[in-house]
């Protein structure tokens, strides 16, 4: 119960609560106001027009007459309040029998305590009166009782007392319901959330499907549950992949330095072994670097500025600089390239990843015997966006694998034999998701078909604002491709 009364949504219903009473109170008093106003209104025309008929009785009769209509009228049940006195105040007619003193010499409209007979006047009641002079000095009071008016404020200060007590009573009531039903769904968070940071980290906060701001903050929380999880899981399949795939090279390195010392003979035979060595460091360098660039893409956090780009002269020049590669390879790349296709992006980011696209089809798009040994490297407007594809005509990537190998150090069986990380797909994944786009593994049958899709001139850039990109280390010696074992034509790290 201390917590519930602590609690915001309590404390709000209650302010609620108090600004609807103010409301109600100011709302009632305005009405018994104008209520008031009313019967008073209605009292002053009825005496306004008990005066003319009395003053025209008494010009058309004088004084005698006036009294004998006013006896008449005094003893009829509900009548108004008449007296007619003599100029020094002695009673002539009437049917009031006590009044303040000096009522009567102030002409005019008053409100006034009266009785109307000697057994009242210990309980005087009120009245609206108004004194009128007669010719020689006589005095007529002519007025209405205000005890309707009276009863009516009993009544509406009655009905305000009960209405203001039963909105306190159903609003206190519904500050306890709100606030009840409010606190058990965030103690429900609160200890789903503690579950998770016990470790439980499948824990997601309960949707109760009234799609209320709670229901919404519990989806977004989730989803972020959800990303987190994503996240960790990431983590934990680069570690094992890192702890498996950099295994061998490290291997290798190690043994390689131990049969120096064990076997070298000559400074020569000393060099070799360190050449080897930095190789295979370099090597580790590169992996690690993409590593790095991988992370940063995923975050968006980089450094260079975004720019419009000539996507047709990237695409022609890449494809030319890789066609000594193909020849060697015995391939054969031809290009498909639109003039003037224009994007938002990073330049080096975007050749890298149309570089290890390239090398891929390389390395991997030999075909069977028979087949036909091309690679084509396309690019080309549709509505909306600009699609560049790397096709080949080697034995490709079988549908249920297409969206793993886009993870980092993911590499099928068939490719295990050949050098490589399993780092380039998803470097350029990256790439394309930071420029807003998407990448897609089509079947090319045979072959393998990858497809980058990026929206149109300034479109591509990713957030609200200029989107920066570190660029990668090109100052040590020119790396090697991590795929091919052959030197990169763009000085990129190709894994």
């Amino acid at each position: 119960m201390p917590n519930l009364f602590r609690t915001t949504a309590f404390k709000l219903t209650a302010v609620y609560l108090v600004v609807f009473a103010l409301f109600a109170g100011v709302l009632l008093g305005y009405v018994a106001w104008n209520a008031r106003r009313l019967l008073d209104d209605q009292i002053r025309s009825t005496i306004d027009a008990e005066i003319q008929g009395l003053a025209e009785q008494q010009r058309l009769g004088g004084i005698r007459r006036l009294v004998n209509v006013i006896e008449r009228r005094s003893g009829a049940p509900g009548a108004s309040l008449y007296l007619v006195t003599t100029p020094v105040g002695e009673r002539i007619a009437g049917n009031v029998e006590a009044l303040p003193p000096g009522t009567l010499d102030r002409p005019g409209e008053a409100e006034i305590e009266y009785a109307r007979s000697s057994e009242t006047v210990d309980r005087p009641s009120r009245a609206i009166v108004r004194i009128f002079m007669l010719p020689n000095g006589f005095r007529l009071l002519v007025g209405r009782d205000v005890e309707e008016r009276e009863r009516l404020g009993i009544v509406i200060r009655r009905a305000a007392g009960w209405s203001l007590l039963l909105v306190f009573v159903l609003g206190c009531f519904a500050s306890w319901f709100v606030a009840r039903r409010v606190l058990k769904r965030i103690d429900d968070m609160t200890g789903t959330a503690q579950s998770i940071m016990d470790g439980d980290l499948k824990g997601r906060l309960a949707i109760s499907g009234t799609g209320d701001e709670l229901d919404r903050l519990a989806l977004n929380l989730n989803a972020m549950l959800d990303r987190i999880g994503e996240l960790m899981a990431g983590m934990q399949q680069v570690s094992d992949n890192i702890a498996h795939d950099l295994k061998t090279p490290l291997t290798r390195l190690r043994n390689r330095a131990e049969e120096a010392l064990r076997t070298a003979t000559s400074p020569d035979e000393l060099r070799t072994a360190l050449d080897g060595s930095i190789d295979e460091a370099d090597n580790l360098i590169r992996v690690f670097n993409a590593l790095l660039m991988i992370a940063r893409l995923e975050t968006g956090r980089i450094q260079d500025s975004m720019d419009v780009l000539d996507l047709s002269e990237i695409v022609s020049g890449m494809a030319e600089l890789y066609e000594p590669l193909a020849e060697e390879a015995g391939l054969s790349l031809v290009t498909d390239v639109a003039p003037g296709l224009r994007v938002s992006g990073n330049r080096e980011l975007i050749g890298q990843a149309l570089a290890n696209l390239i090398d891929n089809a390389l390395k991997y798009g030999q075909p069977a015997e028979g087949g036909q040994a091309l690679v084509t490297v396309a690019a080309r407007q549709t509505d909306g966006e600009i699609l560049l594809s790397v096709a080949d005509h080697g034995p490709g990537i079988p549908e249920g694998d297409r969206g793993r190998v886009l993870d980092r150090f993911v590499r099928l069986d068939a490719s295990r034999s050949k050098p490589g990380f399993g780092l380039g797909l998803s470097l350029a994944a990256g790439v394309v998701r930071l420029h807003g786009g998407q990448l897609r593994l089509e079947d090319n049958a045979p072959g393998l078909r990858v497809v980058i899709a990026l929206p149109i001139g300034e479109a591509g850039a990713i957030g609200s604002g200029p989107v920066e990109a570190e660029p990668v280390d090109t100052a040590s010696p020119a790396p090697l491709s991590a795929s091919t074992g052959s030197a990169n034509p763009v000085g990129l790290p190709s894994l």
